[in-house]
C-alpha cells in the first residue's frame, strides 16, 4: 500500500548526472553563518531538464510553446500508471486498458530512483505509441526514463509525435513500487516562463482527490 501523498520526484543530490552535455547539478555555498552571514544560502546551477522535469515544446520546435504558456492544469488531476517494457514502447501495450484513458499517462519502465550515472540504454516511446494514447485521450506522457526517445536519437521522432498530437511530455519520474492503477497526479513545475522546460516536483494522491475544476478533461 503507498503512502499518501506519494513523492514520484527524482532527489537531487551531489552529483546528479545530467544529459551527457547539459550543465552539470551543482548547490555551490553562498551566504554562511558560520562566516558570520546572518542566514546560509546556496547558488544553484543546472540545466532546465534536471531530474524530474517538464518539456516545454519550444524544447524541441522553434515554433512550439514556452513554459510560461503551458496550462497548469496539464499537470494536475486523474493520471494512470502503467508498467510498460522495451527497448521501445509500442501502441499494443494499451490494447488491455479501456478504449478512454485518463488525460495523464504514466509510464513506469523500470528506471531506479537513484542514477549513480546518467543510463545510457533506457525504454523510448514509438511514434505509434504516442498517437495511440493521444487517440485515447492522452494529454500528458510522463516517462521515468530520461528521455521519451533514445539517447542518441538526432530526429526526436517521440517528441515531435507529440507535438503534433497536442501531447505534454514530463520525464525523469520514479514510479518503483507505485502499483498500477489510477491517481491523481500533483506535478509543479518551477514557474519560469520564457524557458524550454523547468524542474518539477511530483507527487501521487488517491484518484478523486484533485477537484473536476483543475482537471484537464478527455478531449478537451
Amino acid at each position: 500500500m503507498l503512502s499518501f501523498p506519494h513523492d514520484i520526484s527524482r532527489r537531487l543530490t551531489p552529483g546528479h548526472p545530467n544529459w551527457p552535455g547539459d550543465a552539470p547539478f551543482e548547490v555551490r555555498p553562498g551566504a554562511r553563518m558560520a562566516g558570520g552571514d546572518s542566514v546560509n544560502t546556496g547558488v544553484l546551477h543546472t540545466s532546465t531538464h534536471t531530474g524530474t522535469h517538464v518539456d516545454a515544446p519550444w524544447h524541441y520546435d522553434d515554433a512550439g510553446e514556452r513554459l510560461g504558456e503551458v496550462p497548469l492544469s496539464v499537470y494536475l488531476g486523474r493520471c494512470r500508471v502503467l508498467t510498460v517494457g522495451g527497448p521501445v514502447v509500442e501502441a499494443g501495450v494499451l490494447d488491455a486498458l479501456p478504449a478512454p484513458l485518463p488525460p495523464r499517462l504514466l509510464l513506469h519502465t523500470g528506471q531506479p530512483a537513484h542514477w549513480a550515472v546518467f543510463p545510457e540504454n533506457f525504454v523510448a516511446l514509438s511514434p505509434a505509441f504516442v498517437q495511440e494514447a493521444a487517440r485515447r485521450g492522452v494529454r500528458l506522457l510522463g516517462t521515468d526514463a530520461p528521455s521519451v526517445d533514445p539517447l542518441t536519437s538526432k530526429t526526436l521522432d517521440a517528441h515531435h509525435t507529440c507535438r503534433a498530437a497536442g501531447v505534454f511530455i514530463l520525464e525523469g519520474l520514479t514510479l518503483g513500487g507505485v502499483p498500477d492503477g489510477e491517481y491523481d497526479l500533483v506535478c509543479l513545475p518551477l514557474p519560469l516562463t520564457d524557458t524550454d522546460g523547468a524542474p518539477a516536483r511530483a507527487v501521487l494522491l488517491p484518484a478523486g482527490s484533485v477537484p473536476d475544476a483543475l482537471r484537464v478533461e478527455q478531449n478537451s
